[in-house]
């Protein structure tokens, strides 16, 4: 059977779920949906996502996301690949936890993105975990970390405010939490938030934006994803141009010019740079070796481990990355 088709550019939002093999209790072991969350928030980092919210229940797991760059299919493996691994290890195990590739539905930015994050966000209440004026107090959900003080910087509040136009205070999280409670308790609000309008499909949205969602799948030859290997000339060319604009900006927040940088491969401007683009970007080993004359690309893994070995590499990376607004 053919893959779903997937549209993936710059600003594209998603509804992405996966669940356990055999709907097995992923997730209720101690610690794992600790881990997950954890995951998720260096791939959001890793990956240039904006998450605007996330439930992690015991056998599945639910995001609502905002694409900075086409890389949904890359960002999902390395997520769910990394925690797997971390997952198997722990425990000694072998196999495949999840069922199989996630589910990624396209998701009508403003209002419809909006009433996903509700979706996701009252998970917790329709399992019966949680009365829906306790919604924020389930531990692996978005909600209680949104409406925190400090609040990770890929954490995103919009999705879940704009849909009512509230301020990001916490008159205004008190203002969405009891709106929460109507959608849960009132049964004709209720109706909107449904598994058959929220999680199934390949989009959620008017019949408009479905009706140019088609369209664009056919401009920008979206299929060609069904082929291992392959990926449609727009969207590598897409992706590339974030990588020179995050490369550039990162240059000069570090003084470094480009195009002066020296032969040596491993010069330590080169290695700083590619460092804070991998850590910031799914920027490739292959176009950063390219592209800063390092060698082969397996050389530059090789490099950018050693500078985060280094006792002064990691903190070198971080100060940069804080110098570039994201």
């Amino acid at each position: 059977m053919p893959r779903p088709l997937r549209i993936e550019h710059e600003g594209a939002c998603y509804h992405v779920i996966n669940r356990g093999n055999y709907r097995r209790n992923l997730f209720k072991e101690k610690g794992s949906a600790e881990a997950f969350v954890r995951t998720l928030g260096e791939a959001a980092v890793r990956f240039g996502w904006e998450i605007h919210a996330y439930a992690v229940m015991s056998t599945h797991f639910h995001l609502a996301l905002r694409l900075g760059e086409p890389n949904l299919s890359e960002g999902m493996k390395w997520l769910q690949g990394t925690w797997i691994r971390r997952y198997n290890g722990y425990r000694r195990l072998m196999g495949r936890p999840f069922q199989g590739r996630y589910k990624g539905l396209l998701v009508e930015p403003g209002r419809t993105f909006g009433k996903v994050c509700h979706y996701i966000h009252l998970n917790p209440v329709r399992a019966g975990l949680v009365p829906p004026a306790e919604a924020a107090a389930y531990p692996w959900s978005s909600l209680a970390r949104l409406g925190a003080k400090e609040r990770p910087k890929w954490l995103r509040p919009e999705g879940a405010l704009a849909a009512g136009s509230l301020p990001d205070t916490r008159a205004g999280w008190r203002q969405y939490g009891n709106h929460l409670v109507f959608l849960a308790t009132d049964a004709e609000a209720g109706r909107e938030l449904v598994a058959a309008r929220m999680s199934r499909g390949w989009c959620v949205g008017s019949r408009e934006f479905k009706q140019e969602m088609q369209a664009e799948v056919k401009e920008r030859g979206a299929q060609l994803e069904r082929f291992a290997g392959l990926e449609p000339d727009e969207v590598r060319a897409e992706r590339i141009a974030v990588w020179e604009e995050k490369l550039n900006a990162l240059a000069v927040a570090a003084g470094i010019a480009p195009a002066e940088l020296p032969a040596t491969k491993s010069h330590p401007s080169k290695v700083l740079l590619a460092a804070a683009l991998k850590q910031s970007t799914s920027v490739s080993n292959g176009w950063l070796a390219r592209r800063l004359g390092m060698g082969a690309p397996a050389s530059v893994s090789q490099f950018v481990r050693r500078l985060r070995l280094s006792t002064h590499g990691p903190g070198d990376i971080e100060h940069l990355l804080s110098r570039v607004k994201t």
